[in-house]
């Protein structure tokens, strides 16, 4: 236990005030041409290995049908999880393969809880989740100017790194319950952010403070090592970046309030679903009792493939 303790404390190392750096931690963006579309060599739907640093890293693969040149999504699971339950949790590679998407649900490496943020301690996962999109492109029929990041939880901040770890190279990402655990570059390239997260999460607070506030014993010492900035504020540090203005607010139910600004710059866009009274929770038909309230009247899953359909491209 406490092994396991202290690798949530370094984990959990990231999500202090320190911003990401704006230096690029992988290669440039991809060419616009599409991938691998030759018939020969392609990879298949299911479970799949990809080496890097050394590690044997593994990965779940949704394939649409059609030739394509299709959109790649990364779809990355929390603190804590496993690529298996973010699939199922998410129904991004069910939902997203209907729609076209390329859905790649990795793994943390091997004795990780999860993901190590870009610039922090462990295994290099900003590098394996580029060598991972750069072998897509390789083995299917890929768009390469259409390539996306979603993530839950520890995997929302994840997402959230790559803008600038990934300097530029995703068109935009969906932070579900986990947005505040990464602070902006100061010179992200224009990325559109569509971001969900509760009220009464507990896990990553929607106002801000020490995570895991129900945890007790050494794991709640460790907690209060952790400060993290309010939902809104680092949604609208956000905003600024990407040179948004004519910022709104709009109900979409009685339970669930939309924040976002009128334009951008590069036609990207900036929304914060904020939902009254939700937990630690991807909103949506599925309930998971532990993690709090649930807006089942708000599919997550629906609304980011829609914002990632209007995107534009890179």
């Amino acid at each position: 236990m406490l092994k396991r303790v202290i690798m949530l404390v370094l984990l959990l190392a990231g999500c202090t005030a320190a911003p990401v750096s704006s230096a690029p931690v992988s290669s440039p963006p991809a060419s616009p041409s599409a991938g691998g579309c030759s018939k020969s060599a392609r990879l298949g739907p299911g479970s799949h290995t990809l080496t890097f640093g050394g590690l044997k890293r593994r990965y779940l693969l949704s394939v649409p049908k059609g030739r394509g040149p299709h959109p790649v999504l990364l779809n990355l699971h929390g603190l804590g999880s496993s690529a298996a339950q973010q699939a199922a949790y998410s129904r991004l590679p069910e939902a997203g393969s209907r729609r076209g998407y390329i859905v790649a649900t990795p793994q943390a490496a091997e004795g990780r809880l999860g993901w190590t943020l870009p610039h922090t301690y462990g295994p290099d996962d900003t590098g394996f989740l580029t060598a991972l999109l750069d072998h897509l492109e390789q083995r299917l029929c890929a768009e390469r100017r259409r390539e996306f990041a979603a993530g839950m939880s520890y995997g929302a901040g994840m997402s959230t790194g790559l803008i600038c770890a990934m300097n530029g190279r995703l068109a935009a990402i969906a932070p579900v319950a986990g947005i505040n655990i990464v602070q902006p570059c100061a010179e992200a390239v224009p990325t559109t952010i569509i971001a969900f997260h509760g009220t009464a999460d507990d896990i990553v607070p929607y106002q801000g403070g020490h995570p895991l506030q129900n945890s007790s014993g050494r794991l709640r010492v460790l907690a209060g090592m952790v400060v993290l900035k309010p939902v809104e504020q680092v949604v609208d540090a956000w905003a600024r970046v990407l040179g948004c203005t004519g910022r709104t607010t709009s109900a979409v139910s009685s339970q669930v309030r939309l924040r976002g600004w009128k334009t951008c710059r590069d036609g990207v866009s900036v929304g914060l679903y904020t939902v009254k009274g939700g937990g630690h929770t991807w909103p949506g038909p599925l309930r998971v009792q532990r993690l709090g309230a649930t807006a089942r009247g708000l599919d997550a899953t629906d609304v980011i493939l829609d914002a990632f359909d209007r995107t534009p491209s890179r």
